[in-house]
């Protein structure tokens, strides 16, 4: 059981800096943050502006039957948790592997029960406390409220970003993935390619803040377990469940920003009329429409938005909304096993592309590329897309970052190599700048 208490702040953005400043005292921390008072992106959905989950009191790793442990651990702990899932659980699902080269070493999953679950809507913190941690809560608050200054600065890192595949291979492997769709394998696949730095140190916290002052996206994401980070600027969320309904919004179409208000809202419209990136945008709806109808009941799935263009700080993105109703007692578990991955990180149709992707691309994507997210006591849970993010083994000194783009029939390598530097642009600023 928890213990609940509510306070009002006078400044609930300095509240959640200070938030996870704080969390560096825990072994186990995960920040979720809307950025709702900066977002342009307003998400219907949301349930809190910013959330963190610090201190484990159990927890589950794995990279092996993990879908079957997940769901006992779950089962029986009837309460919170929070964790990621990786892109390779595929392997679990499907008769697939991935053997590509992995210099981060995460699990393939990982979740923890947390003593300390603090949320942020408007001027109100909650916090929820397991009940023996209940005493805490007065002095974590003072602690968390006074904070007087930014204890968090570090010293610049020299950080030497390498490609894992270069430009003319880049445009050798588009144009086989091309070959494939004109021969009829596939019709769509995400196409990545990762930028990595060894024998590199960086400060997590410091990275994330600069990150999500750059992006400021609605599902941005601070994890932290066993010197191993994700810190993310994610805009998209894979899947959520409300009682019995589940809403999926992929994102498939990005145009680039400019400072210049008339040419940026042409940018924005071409983006809405562009053949190819609707194209793109209206497969994977149909993929993910699909997935979900496998668990959904009958008649219940609806494109509740398709292809509507969001700006976000960096680019535009076309992002759809599907929805679905199940039954309220289904395992949530079950229901990700049936859409995991996420269509709009793999491609159409999904078993075919996802062969595809593992024979071309040159590194194993792990936790880019997964989701990060919580499930609630009552069975529901909301879990982001990770992209748009850099991940850290703090042992091991390596960074990473991927980025992809959709390759279609109408797709040409010069185009794609382009938007995918575009997506690239942030981590790459802040990881050279740090």
């Amino acid at each position: 059981m928890r213990t609940k208490c509510t306070f009002s702040v006078s400044d609930p953005v300095k509240f959640k800096k200070n938030l996870l400043i704080w969390s560096k005292n825990f072994k186990e921390a995960i920040f979720l943050d809307s950025n709702s008072h900066i977002n342009s992106h307003s998400d219907s959905y949301s349930s809190f502006d910013a959330l963190l989950a610090v201190d484990s009191h159990s927890s589950l790793a794995s990279s092996l039957n993990s879908f079957e442990k997940l769901e006992h651990f779950y089962s029986n702990t009837n309460d919170w948790l929070f964790g990621y899932l990786s892109y390779d659980l595929k392997n679990e699902l499907e008769d697939l592997q991935s053997n590509n080269y992995d210099g981060l070493h995460f699990p393939e999953l990982y979740f923890f029960q947390p003593k300390k679950i603090i949320q942020v809507k408007a001027n109100q913190v909650h916090f929820l406390y397991l009940d023996k941690f209940e005493s805490q809560i007065f002095t974590d608050y003072n602690t968390v409220l006074n904070f007087e200054t930014d204890k968090n600065e570090s010293k610049k890192s020299d950080v030497k970003i390498k490609l894992r595949i270069h430009k003319d291979a880049y445009y050798d492997k588009a144009n086989l993935f091309l070959k494939h769709i004109y021969r009829g394998d596939i019709y769509e696949a995400n196409f990545c390619q990762e930028f990595y730095a060894e024998k590199t140190k960086i400060e997590p916290v410091s990275t994330y803040f600069n990150l999500n002052k750059i992006s400021e996206t609605p599902f941005a994401t601070f994890l932290k377990f066993n010197n191993k980070y994700l810190l993310s600027a994610t805009p998209e969320r894979y899947l959520k469940k409300v009682g019995d309904k589940i809403i999926s919004q992929p994102i498939k179409g990005t145009a680039a920003r400019s400072t210049d208000k008339k040419e940026d809202k042409l940018l924005k419209k071409s983006l809405a009329e562009d053949v190819k990136e609707r194209a793109e945008n209206i497969m994977i709806t149909d993929l993910v429409r699909n997935d979900l109808s496998r668990i959904a009941e009958k008649g219940s799935v609806k494109v509740e938005e398709l292809c509507k263009v969001y700006t976000f700080e960096q680019v535009h993105q076309m992002i759809s909304t599907i929805s679905a109703r199940v039954d309220r007692n289904m395992n949530p578990i079950e229901i990700i096993k049936a859409t995991f991955p996420m269509g709009s990180m793999t491609g159409a149709p999904k078993i075919a592309a996802l062969k595809i992707i593992e024979k071309l691309e040159e590194t194993k994507r792990g936790l880019y590329s997964g989701t990060v997210g919580y499930f609630t006591p009552n069975g529901d849970f909301d879990f982001n897309v990770v992209i748009r993010s850099i991940l850290y083994n703090e042992i091991k000194k390596y960074v990473s970052y991927s980025v992809g783009s959709a390759i279609t029939a109408k797709s040409e390598p010069e185009k794609e190599y382009q938007e995918c530097l575009l997506k690239a642009k942030a981590m790459r600023k802040v990881l050279e700048s740090n």
